[in-house]
Order: structure tokens, then C-alpha cells, then sequence
């Protein structure tokens, strides 16, 4: 039986030897899936599969097991690739089936050639992602990656992270035999990298170890060794850093969209024979327009150098309900292991709450009530949708937020210390009117253009608004604040394919941080009034930072992704109490109580069980929804008697 070092450091020997045995039955394929996913299942073996997310791609050995956590910026048109295909020596006549399955370029031995007329050739299909890593991840996941146990097996295992020849040109270039004998240790590499960017005003490690070392040579995935013009990579969102990959499913492609998230395990495909196959592609005087319909543009955008955007050949993927690593990849799965986790967590919830309330009372300057509200926002989710209406979104509007720059900016960074991803929009003039906000189709490079929202779902996005200045918006300024709004109230965005638009549902949480009411749309305005005025803002929020423990952070960070996964329902009972109950307050109020405050409350009890983890409403939470509701408004009204102005 093949060692744990030939599945993860040459898969190809179990394929092969699969495929060898199998031939020509046709069950070879479910078989190397099925292999795999066993192995997968093996003492938590998936901890120890490289990821491109945390390892940088010259470190991994090409043709190797990796994993991805990404999410899915476009796709391309589906390809045809010879499956399986036979080899004939010209000189014996001996011929030989090789498969094709997770390959770039077909091989061959010595004195072989490949037979394109043999009637064993099978041309099979597949469908080719372009994924990302998920946009404005946070730094904070892959401190759960780097442990020297992963490291420590990668050693033992003799799996080792090696550097591909066709990584960067700046770097000497030398054989992969040469490189097997060189003993590297990327966790060294990657522990010095850490110390000396870490700070010692930085919270639990640095704030930015996210993608590691991938930082050092984002130039370098930036330039084509071509010298053609610089490579975008389409990231979504400015700033963001790690590898883009083309990523090629074999087996149940349409389940797959673009935006979903997912972690894939696949063989590493760098090989350097791509980009030399490619950059002659590319050479217009070799194109025979009667054969190549496609642009020298798209060419170079669905073949780009794989030293700058790396294969990888799927052989197991799933869609992600979440990317939080403290909780199971899947919470619908009856395991044993899954029930026990939900269980023991849902005993402590009451003092997680507790704790989390009061760390968020501090941020918010000693103001409890919108440390409530920030609560029932992070845990919400749409959970349905009712013709075009989105169920379940909670945008808030913290208003009342100093024209301080610090303030807002510290108010993100605890968001980003919470949720698994996060981007903070600062909507000044220049932003709304020079950003790209919704993604356009090039039909030129016949792909799809991010834009700042293109998010991946449950992306928590705190929209600064304390920054806004007079000024003239132009076209693309009004075009943007547009798709901000119809992002808040309906939760899609329409992309723009020039010919017409069509809508791609998406699930964001939007906090807007404002002096007054905010221009944009919300579902609930929660005036701050601090209790607490510091002399000095920043060292406030940095104390707060660094006095709470890892573990307890971790806590809060298990309790808002668990929470936002729970069911939840109403009983007829307590149906027909909140039906009687709003008849009551019509009655008593009829001018102030709308449909619109009867929603509102329904969703505010909503969040409110699920913080308490009640996964169905009481009468109890109820009250205390209205409470809270009426406590929100007094406030409201408060401020608008004293300024004059409606909020």
C-alpha cells in the first residue's frame, strides 16, 4: 500500500496505479475520488495538505496534493482534453494508455508518440474556474494554519515544500533534482518573516501575516516574464494579496457559481511548458485567424503564465458554509463530532454574550445599547427570499460617530477581529467617483472585471460615511452609490455585461458609520451616545485591543458564525401573541406604529433569540425586542429635539 508521502507529495502514483488497474473499466475515476476522500478522512489529514493560502506557491512542489480556500471570481468556458490516449514507440510498435485526467500537457516516454488517430482515445470535458482567495479575509484565520505540527509532519513525512522553477525570473533558476537536495524549512522562513513584521502594539500577532510571504513577490505575480504589460489579477477588492488559480473540476461543475466559496483539494500544476506553450500562442505571427478565434487579449487571460496564476486539477471540492477555521466545515452533518462541538458551546453561551456585550460596550464608548444592535447585526443573515425580498438582512446605521477618522477606523478593526471577512469602504468623493464598484463583462479579454462588491457571502462591510465632504458626484459616483444602495435594500448587485445587467443575489452585512442619518438606505438608525469621552482615542481603542485574551476572542468569533448557521422559527402560538400585540400598539399609537416597525421588531426578536440561542421566538424575547425598539426610538427623537434636524 502506498505511504501517506505518496498521496500528498506524488499523487500521480495513485492515479496511475488506480488507472493501471482499472483500465478500460471505466470506474477508474470514481475510484482515485473515492481514494482520496478516504484518505481525507484519516486523523484529520487534511491539516496536513499544503495550502496555497499559506504557503507560498515556490515553496510547494509541483504536481504535489494541495488545497484552496477561495472563492469563485469567474468562469471560463468549459475545455476538452484527451482523457485517455495512447503512445506508440515508432522503432517496436509497442503502445501504451496513458490518462489525461488532471493534466495540463500530455505526457509520453522516451521513443514515444502520441497516436491521434487511436480508436482508445477518450475526449472528455472540463470546466474551468478562475478563484481567488475570499475578499478581505481576515488576518486572523490563518494564524490556525501556521503550527509547527504542520511543519513537523511536512518534514516527516518527506512531503516537503519545494521551489518550482518557474516562479519568478528575479529568482536563480536551478532543477527540481537540485532542489530535492536542499533541506528547506519554510516554517523558519515563514517564523522570520513574522518576527520581523510584527509589532509589539500589534494584537495576537501581526495584523497582517494573512498570505504571508506572498506579499514579498506580489510584484512579481504582477509582471509577465513576457515583458508584456503588467498582469491584473482581478482581485476584487485594492491591496489584496495571495495567489489567483485556475481552478479545473472535473465531476459536478454546475453546482459551482460565480462568488460561491470553496476549498478544493487538487494536484499543483506549474509546469513551465505552459507559459512557453502559451507566450507562442500569443505571437500574432504565428496565429492562423482560420483556426484561433480567440484575441491575442483572451489568450493571455485565460492562459497566463502558471508561475503567476498556478493550476490546479480538482479532485475533490465542496462549497463552504463558512470560512471560520474554529468551527466544522460542515454544522448540517449529524457526526457525532459536529453535535458534540454545537452542544458544549451552546452550554457557555449565556457568559460568551455576556462578555462579548461588554467588550463592545467599551468600543462604543460605554454605550450598551448599540453594542446590542452591533450584536443582532453581526449574527444576521438573509435566510430566504420572498419574490424579490430579502429575509433576514439587518443593515445598521450607527449615527452620532465623531468626525474622527481613528474612531470609525478602530470600530472596523474590532469588526475585523470578529468575522472571518470584512472591508471597510471609505465613502469620500474621490472614492465613489475613481472606484469600481460593479463588475463589468470585457468582451475583448472575454472575462469578467471585478469590482469592489464582488463579495463572498456573509462579508461583514462597514461603510465609512464620516468621510464624506461636499462635492460633485459624476457619473461613475452615482452609478456606484446606486449599487450601494441596491446592495443594502435588496441584496443583489447587477453586473454589468454593456448589453444589459443581470442580478447576482449576494448576502452582505452592511453597517454604515455617519454623523447624521446616513445617505443610504437602512433597516434600523442607532444613534451612539458615548458614556465615555478618552483623551485619547487611539490608546483607548489600542488597550482594548490588546486586553482581551486569544481565547476569549475566539469565543466571540465562534459565537457570531455559529449563531448566524441555527434555524429558527415562530409557533402559531406566539404567532397569533405578536399578532394581538401589534393590533394593541396600533390602537394606542396609531400614527407612529407602521407595518415597517412591526417588521423590524419581528427581526430584532429574531436576532435576539438566536444571540440567547433560542432557536424559537418567546414571549420573553419578545418583550425585550420591543424594549430595545422603543429605547432606539426615544433616542431618535432625543436628538432630533436637539439639533432641529431629521434623523
Amino acid at each position: 500500500m502506498p505511504c501517506v508521502a505518496d498521496w500528498l507529495n506524488n499523487p500521480f502514483s495513485i492515479v496511475q496505479g488506480i488507472f493501471a488497474q482499472n483500465v478500460p473499466n471505466s470506474d477508474w475515476e470514481k475510484k482515485v475520488t473515492e481514494y482520496f476522500k478516504e484518505k481525507l478522512k484519516e486523523n484529520n489529514a487534511t491539516n496536513w495538505v499544503p495550502s496555497l493560502n499559506d504557503v507560498p506557491v515556490h515553496y510547494l512542489k509541483p504536481n504535489s496534493l494541495v488545497k484552496f480556500r477561495c472563492m469563485v471570481q469567474d468562469m471560463f468556458d468549459p475545455e476538452f482534453y484527451m482523457g485517455i490516449y495512447e503512445t506508440v514507440d515508432p522503432n517496436t510498435n509497442a503502445r501504451v494508455l496513458h490518462f489525461g485526467k488532471y493534466r495540463d500537457v500530455a505526457e509520453c516516454g522516451p521513443q514515444q508518440e502520441i497516436d491521434l488517430n487511436s480508436s482508445q482515445t477518450v475526449t472528455s470535458e472540463r470546466q474551468t474556474f478562475y478563484c481567488v482567495p475570499v475578499p478581505g479575509e481576515s488576518a486572523w484565520l490563518s494564524l490556525f494554519v501556521l503550527n509547527p505540527q504542520f511543519y513537523a509532519y511536512i518534514s516527516a513525512s518527506q512531503a516537503r515544500v519545494s521551489p518550482s522553477t518557474s516562479y519568478t525570473p528575479s529568482r536563480h533558476k536551478r532543477s527540481y533534482e537540485e532542489d530535492e537536495d536542499m533541506d528547506l524549512h519554510p516554517s523558519k522562513q515563514k517564523e522570520q518573516h513574522m518576527g520581523n513584521n510584527c509589532s509589539g502594539g500589534d494584537i495576537h500577532g501581526c495584523v497582517e501575516p494573512k498570505r504571508l510571504e506572498t506579499e514579498a513577490s506580489a510584484g512579481h505575480h504582477l509582471i509577465s516574464p513576457n515583458c508584456s504589460p503588467p498582469l491584473d489579477l482581478n482581485f476584487p477588492l485594492p491591496g489584496e494579496k495571495g495567489p489567483a488559480c485556475l481552478v479545473k473540476v472535473y465531476e459536478s461543475w454546475d453546482s459551482f457559481k460565480v462568488n460561491d466559496v470553496l476549498e478544493v483539494y487538487g494536484i499543483l500544476s506549474v509546469d513551465p511548458v505552459l507559459s512557453i506553450v502559451n507566450n507562442e500562442e500569443r505571437d500574432s505571427s504565428t496565429l492562423d485567424p482560420m483556426e484561433c478565434m480567440d484575441t491575442v487579449e483572451e489568450q493571455r487571460v485565460h492562459s497566463p503564465p502558471a508561475s503567476l496564476v498556478p493550476r490546479i486539477h480538482v479532485i475533490l471540492a465542496q462549497k463552504l458554509q463558512h470560512i471560520n477555521p474554529l468551527l466544522p466545515a460542515c454544522l448540517n452533518e449529524e457526526e457525532s463530532k459536529t453535535c458534540e462541538f454545537v452542544s458544549n458551546f451552546m452550554s457557555e453561551l449565556s457568559p460568551v454574550r455576556a462578555e462579548l456585550l461588554g467588550f463592545l460596550t467599551h468600543a462604543l464608548l460605554g454605550d450598551s445599547l448599540a453594542a446590542e444592535y452591533l450584536i443582532l447585526h453581526l449574527i444576521s443573515t438573509v435566510y430566504a427570499r420572498r419574490d424579490v425580498l430579502p429575509l433576514g438582512k439587518f443593515t445598521v446605521n450607527l449615527s452620532g460617530c465623531p468626525r474622527n477618522s481613528i474612531f470609525t477606523e478602530h470600530i472596523y478593526r474590532i469588526v475585523q477581529q470578529l468575522v472571518p471577512a470584512s472591508y471597510r469602504l471609505q465613502m469620500t468623493i474621490e472614492n465613489m467617483n475613481h472606484s469600481r464598484f460593479i463588475p463589468h463583462k470585457d468582451y475583448a479579454a472575454n472575462r469578467l472585471v471585478s469590482g469592489v462588491l464582488q463579495l463572498a457571502s456573509n462579508t461583514s462591510l462597514v461603510v465609512d460615511e464620516t468621510q464624506l465632504e461636499q462635492g460633485q458626484l459624476d457619473t461613475t459616483g452615482v452609478h456606484n452609490v446606486t449599487a450601494l444602495g441596491n446592495l443594502i435594500t435588496w441584496q443583489k448587485v447587477d453586473y454589468d455585461f454593456n448589453y444589459h445587467q443581470m442580478e447576482f443575489p449576494c448576502n452582505i452585512n452592511v453597517l454604515i458609520t455617519s454623523e447624521g442619518r446616513s445617505l443610504l438606505p437602512s433597516d434600523c438608525q442607532v444613534h451612539l451616545q458615548p458614556q465615555i469621552i478618552p483623551p485619547n482615542m487611539e490608546e483607548y481603542m489600542n488597550s482594548l485591543l490588546t486586553a482581551v485574551l486569544p481565547s476569549v476572542l475566539n469565543k466571540f468569533r465562534i459565537y457570531l458564525s455559529l449563531l448566524r448557521l441555527l434555524d429558527y422559527s415562530i409557533s402559531e402560538e406566539v404567532t397569533k401573541a405578536v399578532e394581538e400585540d401589534f393590533v394593541d400598539m396600533r390602537k394606542n399609537d396609531p400614527d407612529s406604529i407602521t407595518a415597517d416597525d412591526l417588521h423590524r421588531t419581528l427581526l430584532v426578536a429574531r436576532f435576539l433569540s438566536l444571540s440567547a440561542g433560542q432557536t424559537t421566538l418567546s414571549r420573553e424575547r419578545w418583550l425585550r425586542a420591543k424594549q430595545l425598539e422603543a429605547l432606539r426610538k426615544a433616542r431618535l427623537q432625543q436628538q432630533k429635539c436637539v439639533n432641529g434636524n431629521e434623523l
